[in-house]
């Protein structure tokens, strides 16, 4: 591209500049999804790879670098090299802030998820000023308006970020100076948000040692224990498999990213269209259970009761349990189930599968649970609300504490990038 060119493209920036600054189109400053030169390489090289989930959405660095032999990620991956900036290019990760600068890659190059775009600076930008300039909330806001793509599988375009304006100051040294200055202004906000995720982590500790004293002293009482197929009304029944929508036409269906912390979450429903037999067949009943059957080894097992009155039903990855009211509270199980001696059983009982794990209902029915009076186990559910009342109090002030910090944080990019630092 003519320098011309470039320069009247320059001057039409979305805002106005300081002396010396002016607008440029990314892929005039960068390369943009640079093509891989032919490596000569030996088969069992060790290589740097870049997993998506190796990238810490939260500090926008690749924290977690894994070496493999050349021969396992030469083909089908995303190349890379020292100092290019990956950004994340598919929902919901690019929304969460996954991106990072390429360092300390083995021999100044590495693969990774195919789901990065690489943006390669050229000589009138650092690594560093590129990256903090798409890791701007305001930026993902507008790339997410680009999507494209089928939902929950869509990726921001090539062209977005080719044609995307970014400010350019006049030399790489006053890039540097304004790079130090955020990082000098955001090291009380990156404190300040490592102790709340210390807090956050000591909350969700608070509702496990509650727990583990209620089923400890039921132990010393000694309660009676029963397999949990025991106290069921009827055989635990897998949902539908039947393809959700975002939209309506349909019914609600809950899925496992609907449980939270014990608790059924509304937000972020899909809807399933079912002949009126499938929908009687799935429609979940105020005190109905529902486990988590395939998940992450850490999430596998999260159960919550449905407590609403509203027609829903419910995913295949989710087994409904129904208690018999004789015999157990629901909400007393679900603590139970969402225990440490709970998720210890899960865990004794998991079976493996590509990046999951599954428990079925068999397993799950022969989970021992202690089974007191129904008195004391009503008292006990009563307990565990009381303490819950209070942790989720304590949660929603962190979250807020954490909201503000990120306004803060957002606040300090956005005026770097119109010359105020």
């Amino acid at each position: 591209m003519t320098t011309a060119r470039a320069a009247m493209r320059a001057t039409q920036g979305p805002s106005e500049l300081p002396e010396g600054w002016e607008w440029a189109r990314l892929d005039d400053v960068c390369q943009v999804n640079p093509r891989k030169p032919q490596l000569k390489r030996g088969d069992e090289a060790p290589t740097s790879f870049l997993p998506m989930s190796g990238v810490d959405e939260v500090d926008g660095v690749a924290s977690r670098l894994e070496v493999r032999p050349f021969k396992e990620v030469a083909r089908g991956f995303t190349y890379f090299e020292e100092e290019d900036v990956l950004f994340a290019k598919i929902t919901p990760s690019m929304q969460n802030g996954k991106s990072a600068v390429a360092r300390g890659l083995l021999d100044g190059l590495g693969f990774g998820s195919t789901e990065f775009h690489v943006l390669r600076p050229g000589p009138r930008v650092t690594a560093d000023w590129v990256h903090r300039f798409v890791r701007r909330w305001s930026f993902r806001q507008e790339a997410k308006e680009h999507f494209r793509g089928a939902v929950g599988q869509q990726r921001v375009p090539r062209g977005f970020l080719e044609e995307h304006l970014i400010p350019v100051p006049p030399t790489i040294e006053v890039q540097n100076r304004i790079v130090a200055r955020i990082e000098a202004l955001l090291v009380d906000a990156k404190e300040a948000r490592a102790l709340l995720e210390t807090m956050r982590r000591d909350t969700d500790r608070v509702m496990d040692a509650v727990l583990e004293e209620v089923f400890a002293r039921l132990d010393q009482a000694g309660s009676d224990s029963r397999l949990l197929k025991e106290v069921l009304r009827t055989k635990p029944q897998y949902g539908t498999s039947q393809k959700a929508y975002d939209v309506l036409p349909g019914t609600p269906i809950l899925r496992m990213g609907n449980i939270i912390n014990g608790r059924i979450s509304f937000e972020d429903l899909k809807y399933v269209v079912l002949d009126p037999r499938e929908e009687a067949k799935f429609l979940l009943r105020r005190g109905d259970i529902l486990f988590n059957r395939t998940n992450s080894a850490k999430l596998v097992g999260k159960s919550a009761v449905y407590e609403s009155s509203e027609a829903t039903v419910f995913a295949s990855f989710l087994i409904r349990l129904v208690v018999d009211p004789t015999l157990a509270n629901p909400h007393y199980v679900v603590a139970y189930i969402n225990s440490g001696r709970g998720r210890a059983y899960i865990r004794s009982q998991m079976t493996r599968a590509i990046g999951q794990v599954n428990v079925n209902a068999t397993k799950i029915a022969a989970m021992p649970i202690p089974i007191p009076k129904l008195r004391t186990q009503e008292h006990i559910v009563a307990h565990l609300e009381s303490v819950r009342v209070e942790v989720d109090e304590i949660r929603r002030s962190l979250n807020r504490d954490a909201t503000l910090l990120n306004r803060v944080e957002q606040s300090v990019l956005e005026d770097a990038f119109r010359g105020k630092l």
